[in-house]
């Protein structure tokens, strides 16, 4: 028997309970929030599409009551608060800061031996913020955005191809914000064939940028931040550790000394299985994006600071 929590009814905490479900990824999902019913009906309506998809995974909401995640194999933490005109970096970091730590420390009271997948953002920070305050063992905290930003990269690809983003390869890695990412085109291949000899260097540049901007973008059209692909990567991540599926999926952990950084949480690209991040995989990257790696992490450390000088870590 599986079980897996998402912390967060919101658009992204619920999306990911979903694709959970209609994914059958786990036997038991419980979605929790701080707000009266918003859970609890979430699950419901998510359950109700059970006869009509045909998914036997079983979904439960509830406010606040740690108790009902106990023994979860996985928990997904998405809460927090995006930020609003007006409210500084180091706000936003403060509040996010305050909900990720008590939501991650109760978690850990009811489940001592569950995988933590961190969406909060700042993602890198907070991800850092949960290794350093819980003390766990670095392959149990995981920050998703690397397998948000390299599914948008495949599919720019895939568009600029006019190809199946399916058979489209990619990665990003570094930092998970508009400036720190860096989309790995010179790695980056369809059926195998390196897309620098399909695509122009302009094309290429285009979707480079494109990726960057993605979540941008979405909130331009929307008004408000993007959930659908947000919580299926969140899914996503999940089904390679309870299905232990070791897939290379570039994911925000602690480096001691990979990529030549150590004390920070960042993406890289790494193996998931049924231990949470089981290797780290080195993907000699060339000087210029090594430089950009750099500049990614620096930025990253940047952000972290902000807890240090609001003693958090």
């Amino acid at each position: 028997m599986s079980k897996v929590t998402v912390v967060g009814a919101g658009n992204v905490g619920a999306t990911c309970a979903n694709v959970l479900a209609l994914n059958e990824v786990a036997n038991e999902v419980v979605l929790l929030d701080v707000k009266e019913g918003v859970a609890e009906g979430k699950a419901m309506d998510i359950m109700q599409t059970a006869q009509l998809i045909g998914f036997d995974t079983v979904v439960t909401g509830c406010t606040n009551d740690y108790s009902k995640t106990a023994n979860s194999d996985v928990v997904v933490i998405t809460s927090g608060i995006p930020r609003k005109p007006g409210m500084t970096r180091e706000e936003l970091i403060g509040v996010n800061a305050g909900i990720v730590k008590s939501v991650a420390e109760s978690i850990l009271k009811n489940s001592p031996n569950a995988i933590i997948i961190v969406v909060s953002n700042p993602m890198d920070t907070m991800t850092y913020l949960a290794l350093k305050s819980l003390g766990l063992p670095k392959n149990r905290i995981i920050g998703m955005g690397g397998a948000l930003d390299s599914s948008r990269f495949k599919y720019f690809l895939s568009q600029a191809l006019k190809c199946n983003a399916n058979e489209v390869e990619g990665i990003v890695i570094g930092g998970h914000g508009d400036t720190t990412m860096i989309p790995l085109a010179r790695l980056a291949t369809y059926k195998g064939i390196p897309v620098s000899q399909l695509l122009s260097k302009e094309a290429l540049d285009d979707v480079v940028k494109s990726t960057m901007v993605g979540g941008a973008t979405l909130t331009g059209l929307l008004g408000t931040s993007a959930w659908m692909a947000p919580g299926a990567a969140a899914s996503f991540v999940v089904e390679s550790i309870i299905k232990d599926q070791k897939k290379m999926i570039p994911s925000c952990v602690a480096l001691d000394g990979e990529y030549g950084q150590n004390n920070i949480c960042i993406g890289v690209p790494a193996i998931i299985g049924r231990n949470g991040m089981e290797k780290i995989v080195d993907v000699n990257l060339n000087a210029e994006e090594k430089a950009l790696f750099e500049k990614s992490a620096a930025a990253v450390r940047a952000t972290n600071d902000v807890l240090v000088e609001m003693k958090l870590v």
